[in-house]
């Protein structure tokens, strides 16, 4: 098939820029470009400004914020976000549940969420994940037990992403013990100020707080809350994570990481010379940059070829496998290049960071290959698919 952009698609990436260029805050931009995870702030910001064109839900309807973009617009834009760099639309929000309320919701759901999701006046996290019931998402215990118009939700997740920072979660629930696992199990969107709800920090590798545990404690969610028919959340959540797996290639990530890698290598000396100008490293940047270009072929070819449609959600599975490996290469890159000073901890006994918390993001790096399936499940998804 045909990958070179159209006119008209040229067009469009040039609007982006231009729009990137006059509209992202020059202070968000310069700490991405460093290696800094976006800040709450930073994401609400620079959301509500992709807002104003239906940006930050682009394949949304226009009723409820989006913009109708096509596939092609689609990825235009997510690899100007990316490339830029600025912060992506709260994936939670428009990638995950966003498709989900669309395809399952009621009407009164959709209009209510919808817009709130879009504009991110409503910051949502992921509650699916627990204790003993990781890659085996079906085998989750958190029950929720009917009690006229609402269910009493008792249980706990785990590495909830941004649950302090959340506002909504939306979890998968068992409401049956009586068929197979799968067919037993409810979506919940649940209010975070719920009494009964605990959320305790989890501080990973890299020092920092993204992740949490989250407790329900006889919490009562109206049935109303409830998305799709109850004991059908299955179907839910394998819709969620098609969508999830198909946006962690991260092409234009990938491409800004490889950029940034060689402007450092080419500030940073050693022996008087360039890292840059080393052999070796010139030969890495050019296999790197063979592999993202791979990596986008396949991106294209996944979201604009039907035959490649057909093969979901293994062909979503090859890009994240794919995607991942060169995320981690490359923080592992940029932490080679910035040498012993980036082991320098942010904020220890007044010691300035250089270049950017780059050893931090490689600890960071290496959760790609859990979270949205791990590794693992991904190989069997195409391995399935190929026997058959």
């Amino acid at each position: 098939m045909n990958l070179d952009f159209s006119a008209e698609q040229r067009a469009f990436r040039d609007e982006v820029r231009a729009f990137i260029r006059e509209r992202l805050p020059a202070e968000i931009r310069e700490r991405l470009r460093l290696g800094h995870p976006p800040r709450k702030q930073d994401t609400v910001a620079w959301q509500r400004i992709l807002h104003e064109r239906g940006w930050a839900a682009p394949h949304w309807p226009r009723r409820y914020g989006g913009a109708d973009l096509g596939l092609a617009e689609r990825l235009i834009l997510l690899d100007e976000i990316y490339r830029a760099p600025a912060p992506l639309p709260q994936a939670f929000n428009t990638g995950m549940l966003g498709p989900v309320l669309l395809k399952y919701g009621t009407e009164a759901q959709k209009d209510h969420f919808l817009p709130r999701l879009a504009r991110l006046d409503l910051w949502f996290c992921q509650g699916f994940s627990e204790p003993g019931s990781g890659s085996d998402l079906a085998s989750l215990r958190t029950r929720a037990e009917r009690d006229g118009d609402d269910y009493i939700v008792n249980g706990q997740k785990i590495w909830t992403t941004t649950a302090h920072l959340a506002d909504w979660v939306f979890a998968l629930v068992r409401t049956s013990t009586e068929a197979r696992k799968q067919e037993g199990i409810s979506f919940l969107l649940i209010d975070l100020k719920t009494p009964g709800i605990t959320i305790r920090p989890i501080v990973s590798i890299d020092g920092e707080h993204h992740l949490n545990e989250v407790f329900f404690d006889n919490v009562r969610v109206s049935v109303a809350n409830r998305v799709g028919d109850e004991n059908r959340g299955w179907d839910c959540a394998k819709y969620l994570l098609v969508n999830e797996r198909s946006g962690i290639a991260n092409v234009g990530l990938c491409r800004e990481r490889l950029d940034y890698a060689r402007e450092l290598a080419s500030r940073i000396t050693e022996g008087g010379r360039p890292l840059a100008a080393d052999p070796k490293l010139k030969a890495e940047f050019a296999e790197l940059d063979a592999e993202v270009r791979a990596l986008e072929v396949t991106n294209w070819r996944f979201l604009l070829d039907p035959q490649a449609q057909q093969a979901q959600p293994a062909f979503a599975s090859v890009l994240k496998l794919k995607g991942v490996e060169l995320q981690q290469a490359l923080a592992a890159l940029l932490a080679r290049i910035d040498g012993p000073a980036g082991l320098e901890r942010r904020g220890i006994h007044g010691v300035p960071e250089r270049h950017g918390p780059l050893s931090p993001r490689y600890f960071y790096s290496r959760a790609a290959s859990i979270y949205g399936g791990t590794s693992e499940v991904q190989k069997d998804i195409v391995a399935k698919t190929i026997v058959g």
